[in-house]
């Protein structure tokens, strides 16, 4: 099937965008919309997962008990070839640890993400988080 590269990558660009809208809002419905229901997830120390009631359910449990979290993803690099297809990006990650927390933490790290084109449009099937920095690595241990 031909498609077009800047379509394509224009669509991978809205799909990190929508995961970190996903996170943020803490909308599960979306966030399930990110990822394909087989996908392998590799948070690093965070801890790994595999399928997307795993991914979702962890996530969420992580998620309720702090205060607003902002994610930034930018940098992306998208390479397609047909339905296939990786991306790299770059995250900052600031977060509330406790909802009356005025004080953030912050992370850095990468986002290697391995895709694949749906019915629904594209997904990550395989996403690997490498930490690079972080405020205090100990908050980010659940």
């Amino acid at each position: 099937m031909a498609t077009d590269p800047r379509q394509d990558r224009d669509d991978v660009v809205d799909l990190l965008v929508r995961y970190a809208t996903a996170i943020d809002t803490r909308d599960w419905t979306l966030f399930r919309t990110c990822f394909t229901p087989d996908c392998r997830t590799d948070y690093g120390a965070i801890g790994a997962w595999t399928g997307i009631d795993a991914l979702t359910d962890f996530m969420e449990r992580t998620h309720a008990p702090m205060g607003q979290t902002l994610h930034r993803i930018t940098n992306p690099v998208v390479a397609v070839d047909g339905d296939a297809g990786s991306s790299r990006s770059y995250v900052q990650m600031v977060v509330a640890v406790a909802r009356d927390s005025t004080l953030p933490f912050q992370a850095y790290g990468l986002y290697d993400d391995e895709l694949r084109r749906t019915a629904d449009g594209w997904r990550i099937a395989s996403r690997r988080f490498t930490m690079v920095a972080s405020d205090d690595p100990s908050v980010l241990r659940f």
